[in-house]
């Protein structure tokens, strides 16, 4: 099993998402989450007064998948919806899940899924 942790902006949610139904994704966890990559924040005009905005808003989305066949799908469906091809597109990170359960019906790893 597989941990897909994706990093994108947040007007590309909708498409993100309808990529991974559409890819056979059935379940993610979607959090608000502030951060800075290269472009490292930028600065804004507030009622005349400029001001530095260090962390940007992002989308994080978390997913857990089966197989590695599933994890191809996910990763190419959140690298095409969320590509602007302009800087801060973000970024996908995975990881090994090493045990999965399902509290209310105490199923464990794919069947927990």
């Amino acid at each position: 099993m597989k941990k897909i942790e994706a990093i994108i902006k947040p007007f590309k949610l909708e498409d993100v998402k309808d990529a991974l139904v559409e890819a056979g994704i059935e379940g993610m966890t979607v959090s608000e989450v502030k951060g800075y990559g290269r472009q490292q924040g930028h600065s804004e005009l507030y009622r005349g007064a400029e001001y530095v905005v260090e962390f940007i808003p992002k989308i994080k989305i978390e997913i857990v998948v089966s197989s590695d066949e599933y994890l191809n799908k996910a990763i190419e469906a959140i690298k095409s919806a969320a590509k602007t091809g302009k800087i801060g597109d973000g970024k996908i990170f995975v990881s090994d899940i090493s045990k999965t359960i399902r509290i209310r019906t105490d199923e464990e790893d794919e069947e927990a899924l």
